[in-house]
């Protein structure tokens, strides 16, 4: 697999006391399908974890930890929003422009898997992408991002690229890492 490493930076209005670093390698496993794969170093005695449950499709997992990834087609306004939890919930969003969106069908659900440890956690997603729109296109742009529930209730955003202002990580210029889908 052809695969890509990007280390997530911290909003800087928002606290990162028990994370150390945010990594996520993403790259294509075999033709359709996109793969994630989130290592997250910390002090997990600071951090909350959503139990580990029967996994199915959920809203508002950026509520509590979670990871996820915004995938457009080049020169395209649209794009889509996965997200996963260690819960082994996810949620799939399809947005025809900036925000504008609503919950995605797909055929299949995505494929999450979790390690925890003392010093971290990490989570892999394997995602098919039967959209027409991202299947046929040459490469992906690509946006990454977690948000990391702190033992105390506050949370902290981390992306690849952070907007000014507030936490954005639907924001075009998120959308920083291109990967070949072949």
């Amino acid at each position: 697999m052809n695969t890509q490493t990007a280390i997530l930076i911290a909003h800087p209005t928002t606290p990162v006391s028990a994370v150390r670093s945010l990594r996520v390698r993403v790259g294509v496993e075999e033709p359709g399908i996109l793969v994630f794969q989130y290592s997250l170093d910390a002090d997990m005695s600071g951090v909350r974890v959503p139990p580990s449950g029967g996994g199915g499709r959920a809203d508002a997992l950026w509520k509590h930890t979670c990871f996820e990834a915004f995938v457009a087609p080049p020169d395209a306004p649209g794009y889509h929003e996965f997200n996963f939890s260690p819960s082994l919930d996810w949620a799939v969003y399809r947005f025809s422009a900036y925000r504008e969106g609503m919950p995605a069908e797909i055929a299949a659900a995505p494929e999450i898997s979790v390690h925890r440890g003392d010093q971290g956690l990490e989570l892999r997603s394997a995602v098919r992408l039967e959209h027409a729109d991202l299947c046929d296109a040459p490469y992906l742009r690509i946006a990454l991002a977690a948000v990391i529930e702190h033992n105390n209730g506050s949370l902290s955003y981390w992306a690849l690229r952070h907007p000014p202002g507030k936490p954005d990580f639907h924001h075009p210029n998120g959308f920083a890492l291109k990967v070949a889908c072949t």
